[in-house]
């Protein structure tokens, strides 16, 4: 008899549910099992400062330096744009809806009032961006700094290495990067125990109201989703002078893809070509625009963490100062890179950004069990927000095709 063997997904789901049932049954007494669930993610936060610092290294030291030019800056420009445009949406609708109002997490054992309460002023707060010392970054796991100084070195490299004297050296970071991808995807086998587990010490702790939070939290990102993918198709069909029936018509397949898969990597050969033959993007862009969106741009993810540390606050009734939410959107912007394509990449961009606002590491359980949901949403946005890219970048450049749209019309 032959049985069946279930994916990742949804092995992590039914731990999910199991965890909530066994906490709500088990009351206080299966509290204990909290343990498990903070070793996975020890487990997950040991890889994550030498992932990302190998992971914008090879990215950013891979493209020719003609790459980082005038077609690199625009890139750049509007990757950072939409990005701060999807983290600010998070944060505010966060802030305006309070979707983790009604549970009470306690703060025993965590310094999280006292990180939220001191805060540097804003100077130093922007100066605190850039190392004195990378290897004191390092040893801190100083996330912002160590990717400063990652995108520095990585744009070093890629000059030095214009006649392949570096090839070595960029080979060598690119294959451990592979293993660290290896380890996590190791590690995120033990998901559903570590994700069970901490559910049932949540609903152990707290009840049945944990629930409606989580409900919540999901409501307010596909609201936020479906105003954010407004925004974008109504500014390229204003820009780039395209009609509407056609971008939906084009965007289609992406959608339809990114929402079944809810991988970047692998909606990346439909998106590109769909970006060619349906959107009308010339090759030329959509070859350096799309890869290079996979590996670094992620307004989907930016909205998630941004939505996610307000939501988290508001589990420990901690308020967020305007500096805390400056730093929320500095992290959620930085934190995608180089994450995207990691296997459960949401959960390892929480593991970066969580205790760098003090918050304490095992509240990425709650948001841990509903990832398959929020990672249809975050997919979404991250894929049409790199095509919109390549699309108003190919009009900027005049190598839009606009013959594709009209066919549509």
């Amino acid at each position: 008899m032959m049985h069946k063997k279930f994916n990742l997904t949804t092995q992590i789901i039914i731990g999910m549910v199991v965890g909530i049932g066994l906490g709500l049954v088990g009351g206080q007494q299966v509290a204990g099992i909290k343990i498990v669930g903070d070793l996975f993610l020890r487990l997950i936060q040991m890889a994550v400062i030498p992932l990302i610092f190998c992971a914008v290294i090879e990215a950013i030291g891979s493209l020719p330096m003609k790459q980082l030019g005038r077609l690199g800056l625009k890139t750049a420009a509007w990757f950072t744009v939409t990005t701060i445009l999807a983290a600010c949406i998070g944060l505010v609708a966060g802030w305006w809806f309070n979707p983790g109002h009604g549970l009470h997490l306690s703060l025993a054992g965590t310094n999280a009032k006292q990180l939220l309460a001191h805060q540097p002023s804003l100077q130093n707060t922007i100066l605190g961006f850039f190392p004195t010392n990378i290897f004191e970054a390092l040893a801190k796991g100083n996330t912002i700094q160590i990717i400063v100084f990652a995108l520095f070195f990585g744009i070093a490299l890629s000059k030095a290495n214009q006649n392949q004297h570096y090839q070595t050296l960029l080979t060598g970071i690119r294959q451990i990067n592979q293993l660290l991808i290896d380890l996590i995807t190791l590690v995120m086998k033990l998901a559903p125990i570590g994700i069970g587990a901490l559910m049932a010490w949540v609903t152990a702790t707290n009840g049945a109201k944990v629930i409606l939070p989580l409900s919540k939290f999901l409501i307010l990102f596909g609201a936020g989703t479906l105003l954010f993918l407004f925004g974008l198709f109504a500014m390229i069909t204003i820009r780039a002078h395209i009609p509407l029936r056609g971008i939906l018509h084009g965007f289609s397949r992406i959608i339809i893809v990114a929402m079944t898969t809810t991988s970047s990597a692998a909606s990346l050969s439909v998106e590109m070509a769909d970006a060619e033959k349906r959107l009308g993007v010339h090759k030329q862009i959509s070859e350096l625009v799309l890869p290079l969106g996979m590996a670094l741009n992620s307004n989907g993810l930016a909205m998630y963490l941004a939505l996610a540390c307000v939501t988290m606050s508001q589990f420990y009734g901690l308020a967020i100062s305007p500096i805390i939410m400056i730093k929320i959107v500095a992290l959620s912007i930085v934190a995608c890179l180089g994450t995207v394509v990691v296997p459960g990449g949401g959960l390892v961009a929480l593991a970066i950004i969580v205790p760098s606002i003090g918050l304490p590491l095992e509240s990425i359980g709650l948001l841990a069990g509903i990832d398959w949901f929020s990672g249809i949403f975050r997919t979404v946005l991250n894929v049409v927000g790199d095509t919109t890219t390549a699309i108003m970048i190919a009009a900027d450049e005049d190598q839009l095709d606009r013959q594709v749209y009209q066919t549509k019309a």
